[in-house]
């Protein structure tokens, strides 16, 4: 396989990989008896530039899992904020949590913990203190601040920012003080509760979580509302779209295993191809909410090549309303999933009024994990960066938040 099929266009050029091979050739042939790993820059950048393209597109793992597994940092591939991850928000390194208590209380209050009676001196709400501290740091750094807030004060720091703030502001600092799951669990309640349609948000939680972080949700869910998410699902939704959800909600997508089943394919595509009638839409949930989104592409490509037209064209033939979308955003998901983002995070500045829950949601939920590879879809596809389409689409005191969460300007 070549290069060009190992990174997607949006991706930047590689080094060669007998490069790659050659230098760390060279590191292991060292003496015996040098145990400290010292590696010259233009070897680190070569690491470096490889491991950050991973999420790029296909990659073999082998070789970069055995050059990090002798730097020592094997252990830490697939963590957030791991070395190569795609996304802008990464562990504070100068992290203290006693610093960042002080500041956060004397943000909200105007007062630093011990402070001499005899000089009482009161400030307003630093909301820009508030907003540098959260945004700079991890979430689990986020949940150890929220613990040492509470020792040290006696005070509930979510209900004491929350006191403190309102509007979006509010509403952007609970999100980013609460746990990933709790997060999920509440949005996704949110969409089966409300008058509209559930599917959008549904859909993107259901389809983008990975299984271990969508078992989480569901179960905080379960404890947190007293009912089965799935319960919730089958009041608001029927049929196929019903069917679809539930069985993203079981999360029983297949793995990969590199092994590329031609006949499996071949057998996907001739179901697809089936003629219309109730009997028939079967098939088109087990494929798409089972198989392994690398079987899934090239099931995709196959259909393009015994049809003439692309998979989305038929979904939008066959189905129509809220089943429609569904089917559309799931294809979108396993095709190109920061395309996918990108996508929403557009259609959301794009309404009269910023849709700040939609940016709130997708800037938190993916700034520990592919915030960067959405910010270049989105550049490459608009020709305009998204931290300046916030800029100048947002206006309000949760401007910053989200600009922080960006992170900067692509150029």
């Amino acid at each position: 396989m070549s290069s060009d099929r190992l990174f997607s266009p949006g991706c930047p050029r590689p080094l060669s990989s007998t490069r790659l091979h050659r230098s760390w050739s060279a590191h292991r042939g060292r003496p015996p008896g040098q145990n400290n790993i010292h590696l010259s820059s233009s070897t680190l950048g070569i690491l470096s530039f490889y491991t950050m393209s991973v999420s790029c597109k296909e990659m073999r793992p082998p070789l970069t899992q055995e050059i990090l597994s002798h730097l020592g940092l094997a252990s830490k591939v697939g963590e957030t904020a791991a070395w190569g991850t795609l996304g802008t928000l990464r562990n504070f390194l100068s992290f203290s949590v006693d610093k960042d208590v002080q500041r956060l209380l004397k943000a909200i209050t105007g007062h630093v913990l011990r402070i001499k009676p005899s000089a009482p001196h009161v400030l307003g709400v630093d909301c820009g203190a508030i907003v540098d501290v959260l945004t700079n740091r991890s979430r689990e750094q986020r949940q150890l601040i929220s613990r040492a807030f509470q020792e040290r004060t006696q005070q509930d720091l979510l209900k004491s920012l929350q006191a403190a703030l309102s509007g979006n502001l509010e509403r952007i600092v609970v999100a980013l003080l609460q746990p990933a799951s709790q997060f999920d669990a509440q949005e996704l309640r949110t969409a089966l509760k409300a008058s509209g349609s559930a599917e959008d948000v549904t859909m993107e939680i259901l389809a983008t979580r990975t299984p271990p972080q969508l078992q989480e949700c569901l179960a905080v869910y379960r404890h947190n509302f007293q009912v089965e998410a799935e319960e919730d699902i089958k009041s608001k939704t029927s049929g196929i779209l019903r069917d679809l959800l539930l069985a993203l909600a079981k999360g029983g997508r297949e793995s990969y295993t590199g092994i590329i089943d031609y006949n499996l394919a071949a057998q996907d595509v001739q179901a697809l191809q089936q003629d219309e009638g109730c009997s028939t839409e079967g098939p088109w949930v087990l494929i798409f909410t089972q198989r392994n989104p690398e079987h899934l592409i090239r099931v995709f490509d196959q259909y393009q090549r015994c049809t003439g037209q692309e998979l989305e064209e038929a979904v939008r033939n066959r189905f129509h309303g809220d089943v429609q979308a569904a089917l559309l955003s799931l294809v979108a998901v396993i095709r190109n999933t920061p395309l996918y983002f990108a996508d929403k995070l557009h259609r959301a500045l794009q309404e009269t009024e910023p849709n700040h829950q939609v940016l709130m949601r997708i800037l938190i939920s993916r700034s520990e994990t592919d915030l960067l590879s959405i910010r270049a879809e989105f550049k490459k596809k608009f020709g305009k960066s998204l931290y300046s389409s916030l800029q100048d689409a947002v206006i309000g005191d949760c401007r910053s938040a989200l600009l922080a969460l960006c992170r900067a300007e692509d150029i």
